[in-house]
């Protein structure tokens, strides 16, 4: 699985764990910064950059941390057929995939710490859509799919 990782200078040192579990675990994972603390990029530059690959397929997922990640939600989810969650616990990232298909996890560098963060990228990499749900459940998300997709088509265009 390809992944991009990303922070502001507010997520940098959660983003410098998660990587590192990452690359420790065998994941290719691209950094698109922040890098270096004396090049900081905004939350805004860094979900933009990303965002957009995860649009096209050169990412499957990606990690994105700002301070709260909510501004790194925000403008991910300017991109269609992206769809990033800000969460803040092991429960609401692995519900992100199964019920909302997300495919960026957001996360705050002041809500969570490094620890936090691992675990929670963890369970997100490792849950499916629709993953340990009622059977009636999985088939209203698939139902619902359809229609965030029309909700796309009608503001995007196909």
């Amino acid at each position: 699985m390809k992944l991009a990782i990303g922070s502001d200078k507010s997520g940098f040192a959660v983003k410098e764990a998660v990587k590192a579990w990452l690359k420790e675990n065998g994941y290719d994972a691209d950094d698109l910064g922040t890098v270096d603390l004396n090049d900081v990029h905004p939350y805004y530059r860094v979900a933009s950059e990303v965002a957009p690959k995860v649009q096209d397929g050169t990412y499957e997922k990606a990690v994105l941390i700002c301070g709260t990640g909510a501004g790194m939600s925000v403008v991910a989810n300017k991109f269609k057929g992206v769809y990033a969650v800000a969460c803040e616990g092991v429960y609401s990232a692995k519900m992100a995939r199964a019920i909302n298909n997300a495919n960026i996890l957001c996360m705050g560098g002041w809500i969570v710490g490094p620890e936090m963060a691992v675990e929670m990228t963890k369970t997100f990499l490792a849950t499916e859509w629709c993953q340990d749900l009622e059977d009636w459940r999985a088939a209203n998300m698939h139902k619902f799919a359809v229609q965030v997709s029309a909700i796309e088509d009608s503001i995007y265009g196909k």
